[in-house]
């Protein structure tokens, strides 16, 4: 069935305007309760990034919650995989996530994980919508929810991460620059990597509401690459404002994405025997072709997801695989979390490199990208450009003018109202010219 309020990774829109509005909030928090209600009352976590609306809609969720029934556990300003490990360790019935991820501060949404810390099944979170769309009611005085602080999450959640690496494990010597894009991850992952003994350098660590996201972190790698260079540091890590993402970038300020930092996990858990016999790791229909081949020649199998984090992790249940990713910087770590989680995927590149007496620079170079052009369309709500007869007809044009030597994605976004043009292969220049020329027919069916 559709979804009327759900995309790929929950729901999300500009503040203000429906369905993220504080009457919206308080409704979804009502039916979540209602949903998650187990013997007459249940728990859930609440945790937000640091956008300034999330105050906002923290109020009006915990309101709704209430009034189902729920008790509330106050988090404050978490990463996004920090709420999906604290709903398994308080043994909560789910956890409610408010942010809209790398989206600037006037747009705000809502992630939901489940007990078990992963995000809902599809019939979760349809029941959830169907509840929205009924009348809501109170529960009697005596069966109303509390709410409570927890004070001590960060220190919990740091905790975790460092347990995913060997207690031996140190980064003395190691000076890294750490941009939390004045986001969720502000507080915590400066001392995750200060604890584990890395000269730490932090930027973009003193949110103000207003400037998560804005110009810094794992969607604008400027700031770090300057940072890293000024400062002589050894590598940069960059995360997104709710800390799902990460990129990083080596001591001469070039980036090493998502796909790339996947390559150094999954080759270094082999080494070491961590990655179980006939175990592959999960990319995604953008993932760069050069990836799928270089481990091909280590005998790593690989396979393709749809787009979004929670189609790779259902790829690697369904396989029994640990390790997935997207470009983009969702590395999931199946061994350690249950979601991506940024820090702990870090932490794993960190390890490799510190086992394998690399830096980040040589190990960027361990396989050949085959060039990738990316261009993002936008396109309005009632018009679906990439089912369109013209675009389609473009896209089998390009496809046979490539003659087998590259490949053409294009898809919606899950997340915006964006069309996203992909086109790989092996001439750069032919790739961009082809990218180009698709880009312009869907924004000629957009009008």
């Amino acid at each position: 069935m559709a979804r009327k309020y759900f995309g790929t990774d929950g729901i999300r829109g500009r503040v203000g305007t429906d369905p993220i509005t504080p009457e919206f909030m308080l409704k979804l928090g009502w039916a979540a309760g209602m949903a998650f209600r187990k013997q007459g009352k249940c728990r859930i976590l609440v945790g937000k990034d640091t956008r300034i609306s999330g105050y906002m809609f923290e109020s009006a969720l915990q309101a709704g919650l209430s009034a189902a029934g729920a008790d509330v556990m106050l988090l404050g300003p978490m990463p996004t995989p920090a709420v999906a490990y604290l709903t398994r360790t308080f043994h909560a019935e789910a956890g409610i996530v408010i942010s809209a991820s790398h989206n600037p501060h006037y747009d705000n949404g809502i992630k939901f994980f489940s007990a078990d810390g992963t995000k809902l099944p599809d019939a979760v979170e349809l029941m959830i919508e169907e509840l929205i769309d009924t009348p809501m009611t109170v529960a009697e005085s005596e069966q109303l929810g509390k709410a409570s602080r927890v004070t001590d999450a960060a220190g919990r959640y740091i905790e975790f991460c460092k347990s995913s690496v060997p207690t031996s494990t140190s980064f003395s010597g190691l000076k890294i620059v750490v941009d939390c894009a004045h986001g969720a991850t502000y507080r915590v992952a400066p001392s995750v990597f200060r604890e584990l003994g890395a000269e730490v350098i932090a930027i973009a660590a003193e949110p103000d509401g207003l400037n998560i996201n804005d110009g810094v972190g794992s969607t604008s790698l400027g700031p770090l690459q300057k940072a890293v260079v000024e400062h002589g540091a050894d590598l940069g890590i960059a995360f997104d404002g709710d800390g799902d993402r990460v990129q990083m970038v080596d001591h001469t300020g070039a980036v090493v994405d998502g796909d790339e930092l996947l390559y150094i996990i999954a080759t270094d858990i082999q080494e070491r025997d961590r990655l179980p016999e006939g175990s592959g790791v999960v990319g995604t229909l953008m993932t760069n072709l050069g990836l799928e081949l270089a481990l091909k020649e280590r005998g790593i199998p690989f396979i393709r997801a749809k787009v979004g984090d929670r189609y790779v992790m259902a790829q690697m249940q369904e396989h029994g695989w640990v390790l997935g990713g997207e470009n983009s910087g969702h590395v999931l770590c199946a061994q350690h979390a249950t979601t991506g989680d940024a820090i702990i995927a870090a932490l794993q590149v960190l390890l490799a490199l510190r086992r394998r007496g690399h830096s980040l620079a040589k190990e960027r170079l361990a396989w050949k990208k085959l060039p990738q052009v990316l261009i993002n369309v936008r396109f309005s709500g009632d018009v679906d450009p990439v089912n369109d007869a013209k675009v389609q007809a473009a896209c089998d044009e390009v496809t046979t003018a490539m003659a087998g030597r590259g490949r053409v994605l294009l898809r919606k976004s899950g997340t915006e109202p964006l069309v996203r043009v992909m086109v790989e292969g092996d001439d750069e220049g032919l790739v961009m010219r082809h990218a180009q020329h698709l880009a312009e027919v869907v924004k000629a069916v957009c009008g």
